[in-house]
C-alpha cells in the first residue's frame, strides 16, 4: 500500500522557520522526481517546488525562491522542506508526491501568524 505521510507542519511567527518531512511507503522514491504542492485557505493547489531524482537539482516557484530549501534522502525514502522567513502567505496545507504516479500524502497544516 502506498503512503506518504507528511509532518513538521504547525504554528509559526513571521520570519520563523519550520521543517517539514514526507515519509514514503509502498514504493521507492529514488526513480522518481518528487514535489511539493500547497493550498491555501480558499485558493487552488499550487506548485511548491520540485527535486530530480537524485537530489542534483532543484526547483522552486519564484514567491519561495531564496527561502525555502527541497532535499531528499533516497536512503530513508524520505523528502524534506526547509521554510524559512515564513510569511503570512505561505500558511497552506503542504504536501508531497509525484506526478508520475499521482501519488499524493494528505498534507501537513502550516499557518504562520503572529
Amino acid at each position: 500500500q502506498v503512503q506518504l505521510v507528511e509532518s513538521g507542519g504547525g504554528l509559526v511567527q513571521p520570519g520563523g522557520s519550520l521543517r517539514l518531512s514526507c515519509a514514503a511507503s509502498g514504493f521507492t522514491i529514488s526513480s522518481y522526481y518528487m514535489s511539493w504542492v500547497r493550498q491555501a485557505p480558499g485558493k487552488g493547489l499550487e506548485w511548491v517546488a520540485s527535486i530530480d531524482s537524485d537530489g542534483s537539482n532543484t526547483y522552486y516557484t519564484d514567491s519561495v525562491k531564496g527561502r525555502f530549501t527541497m532535499s531528499r534522502d533516497n536512503a530513508k525514502n524520505t523528502l524534506y522542506l526547509e521554510m524559512n522567513s515564513l510569511k503570512s502567505e505561505d500558511t497552506a496545507v503542504y504536501s508531497c508526491g509525484t506526478e508520475a504516479l499521482d501519488y499524493w500524502g494528505q498534507g501537513t497544516q502550516v499557518t504562520v501568524s503572529s
